[in-house]
């Protein structure tokens, strides 16, 4: 008769360990991963409104950009926001996807300076930006961006889309969010009411005012109407090649629908002799 080997109570009870150990950590991460990740100061469940949903022209498997959009929403970046905030990861070349031709992106690089250098004589010098040229920082470093902002660092707009899982529709709100602060809500000096923006506390002054730029083609700019262009054209900066990964998309799904039939009708051929 073959023997069963019964393990040890203490073997046994390591091994129940081992499963609690692994099990309590399992479920520590996924806890972690499910909870939003804090920006700022901690806020309660469901104090921040949630930021009206824009119908964008960019969303869904098939969504592109409004080049006209676009355009204007360089335009709010241009005059308004650039005051301020870079966009460290784009270069003026860049802005012949927003329909721009060779000429104008050359034109719009030449308003700004760039140092280069060092010359012959090891010094460095000023030059008119040009296309192949990184966007002309607001500031030449963080502690002058501070020292500018009473102490705030204006973020870099490059890739601020993509920072939150609806980071079209948050700028958005944010861009809008301005109110009123209630009676009961105190807000620090040197701080704005914000409906849309963690806390509710924000160190940016409201960017934007009615009529604030004059749009070329004769939209009205409303504060709507210029924070959905420069939200455009924010998410254009975050993601230049949403497009060209939406097409190659839909073409490897339409790939694998024509290989999956080729296949399944070989199998067919291959086995139909069996069956």
């Amino acid at each position: 008769m073959r023997s069963i080997h019964i393990p040890a109570r203490s073997s046994m009870r390591r091994s129940s360990m081992r499963r609690s150990v692994l099990a309590a950590a399992f479920f520590g991460l996924a806890a972690l991963a499910a909870a939003p990740l804090a920006s700022g100061p901690a806020i309660a469940a469901g104090e921040v409104p949630e930021a009206p949903n824009v119908d964008w022209s960019f969303s869904g498997p098939f969504g592109t950009y409004d080049r006209a959009a676009m355009q204007r929403g360089f335009q709010v970046y241009k005059e308004v926001c650039a005051s301020c905030h870079s966009l460290n990861y784009v270069a003026y070349r860049n802005l012949a996807d927003l329909g721009f031709t060779e000429a104008e992106v050359k034109a719009i690089a030449a308003e700004y300076n760039v140092q280069d250098g060092p010359n012959d004589d090891g010094d460095m010098y000023d030059r008119p930006a040009q296309p192949s040229d990184r966007f002309v920082k607001p500031f030449p470093n963080p502690q002058a961006a501070r020292a500018a902002n009473g102490g705030a660092l204006p973020p870099d707009l490059s890739l601020l889309v993509k920072a939150r899982p609806d980071g079209a529709d948050y700028t958005h709100g944010v861009l809008i969010g301005y109110r009123e602060a209630p009676a009961d809500f105190e807000v620090p000096v040197g701080q704005y009411y914000n409906e849309y923006f963690p806390g509710h506390r924000i160190a940016m002054p409201p960017p934007l005012s009615e009529g604030q730029v004059e749009y070329g083609d004769g939209t009205p700019a409303t504060v709507e109407q210029m924070a959905r262009d420069v939200t455009h054209f924010m998410t254009w900066a975050a993601e230049p090649k949403m497009e060209d990964r939406k097409r190659l998309g839909v073409k490897i799904l339409i790939f694998v629908a024509i290989m999956t039939i080729v296949f399944y009708m070989a199998k067919r051929k291959v086995w139909r002799d069996v069956h």
